[in-house]
């Protein structure tokens, strides 16, 4: 969430931010809101101010043995119009905190100009994509072709967009997240976390699901949520804390299933794991000082990359422009793994830098030792990656042309030494 009182002081550069992300202009409308808001709570510290110098008249007269019925009344109308103003004043508020939840993060003045992906800027690669001596097949091909990934089946369980996966599959995304978390708290201090799956509505307006993406979301009977990413606990963890500056940053990752409803993704990746209801990921999370999330976030996105590159598999990042960043984000880079299957990269991995936003939202605050005062933190999170999306670039990178997929050498320990899975769903070692 923004902050009015920068909005209040700086209405033309929120403006102009807000036309960066192709939005109009909505510094008036706030700043009126804003201003009854202020008008209703001064008249009604004045009204307080009028009552305490009638209740202490009211005093002295009775000390005196006068009259003092006139200012009793007097008193009572000013205790009704005091209730009145405070009354207008809280709505005034509510309103106004309901619009600013609205309203998006603003990007850094480093993010490109732009009103789709097609304006997003590459700014590295790493790897050569394979050649291959036969037509490269797509991951669906390759799982229904071995037996070991399952659509229909899974439609006659839930419908669209689910899948089952069978033997070394099924293993090999069990292995591909546990490889991730292992050198995630390993080799880059994140700490690992289990959090629920479920959550309160308090938690998804803390990291900006809601109220504007609700429709995205799955929603239990009784209120709650089921999470899109372990952004929503990981980050959540530190709402309505006040933290010591000394102990940040903090970094959690975990291992979820996560739950989209992917509207208006009708059309999209209907055929394969690319775009699920419920998938499988890694999840990186950072809480640090306002001056450390720059350098966090170059950090957080070289983790990802890192897994990337122990699995082999080429990639590209890119910075996203104003027009395809998130929410809740003022930064953010893609990670793009190439799919032969394909012929293209796509996305494995987001990281963002979200700044205040988010911590506005939970009140998430730091202080230094010894400081009366405090600060709003600053949250980032990455996927660490995407557990579904990396099998789908091990199985299309690494096909042969017998149908078969060699397991990459890292993570052979999590397959019990397997070597490579079989194009019937036969297995060797």
């Amino acid at each position: 969430m923004l902050d009015i009182k920068w909005i209040r002081e700086n209405a033309e550069a929120f403006d102009a931010a807000l036309a960066r992300r192709g939005l109009p202009a909505e510094s008036s409308r706030l700043l009126k809101l804003d201003q009854a808001r202020r008008e209703a709570l001064t008249a009604s510290q004045e009204i307080q101010a009028r009552r305490n110098a009638l209740s202490k008249e009211i005093g002295q007269r009775k000390g005196q043995g006068g009259e003092t019925v006139n200012l009793l009344a007097e008193v009572a109308r000013c205790k009704n119009e005091q209730a009145t103003l405070e009354s207008y004043a809280a709505s005034a508020d509510s309103e106004l905190l309901k619009e600013l939840a609205q309203i998006p993060n603003l990007p850094a003045d480093s993010v490109p100009d732009g009103c789709d992906a097609t304006a997003n800027v590459e700014i590295r690669r790493w790897g050569e994509p394979r050649s291959f001596d036969f037509q490269p097949r797509e991951h669906f091909q390759i799982g229904e072709a071995a037996g070991l990934m399952d659509f229909d089946r899974a439609a006659k369980l839930s419908g669209a967009r689910f899948v089952v996966l069978r033997g070394p599959l099924a293993r090999l995304e069990r292995g591909l997240a546990n490889f991730m978390l292992d050198v995630h708290t390993g080799a880059f201090g994140y700490i690992e976390t289990n959090p629920p799956a479920l959550v309160n509505s308090k938690t998804l307006f803390g990291t900006g699901q809601l109220p504007k993406f609700s429709e995205d979301l799955f929603e239990t009977t009784d209120g709650r949520w089921l999470i899109p990413t372990a952004e929503v606990p990981l980050t959540n963890l530190v709402s309505g804390e006040i933290l010591d500056e000394h102990s940040l940053p903090l970094r959690y990752t975990a291992m979820t299933w996560c739950f989209r409803a992917e509207a208006g993704a009708a059309g999209k990746d209907t055929r394969g794991m690319i775009r699920q209801h419920q998938f499988t990921k890694v999840e990186l999370v950072s809480i640090t000082a306002p001056e450390q999330s720059n350098d966090e976030h170059e950090r957080m996105t070289a983790c990802a990359e890192e897994v990337l590159r122990k699995l082999g598999l080429p990639y590209r990042v890119v910075v996203l422009c104003t027009g395809d960043m998130g929410f809740s984000a003022r930064k953010t880079y893609d990670i793009e793994v190439w799919l032969p299957g394909q012929g293209r990269y796509r996305e494995i991995s987001s990281c963002s830098n979200c700044g205040d936003f988010q911590a506005r939202r939970m009140n998430a605050r730091c202080r230094k030792k010894g400081d009366k005062n405090t600060r709003f933190v600053h949250t980032l999170n990455g996927s660490g990656l995407a557990v579904g999306r990396t099998l789908i670039a091990v199985l299309e990178n690494y096909q042969q042309a017998d149908g078969s997929v060699v397991v990459p050498e890292v993570l052979r320990p999590y397959m019990g030494g397997l070597e490579v899975i079989g194009s019937h769903g036969a297995s060797t070692a």
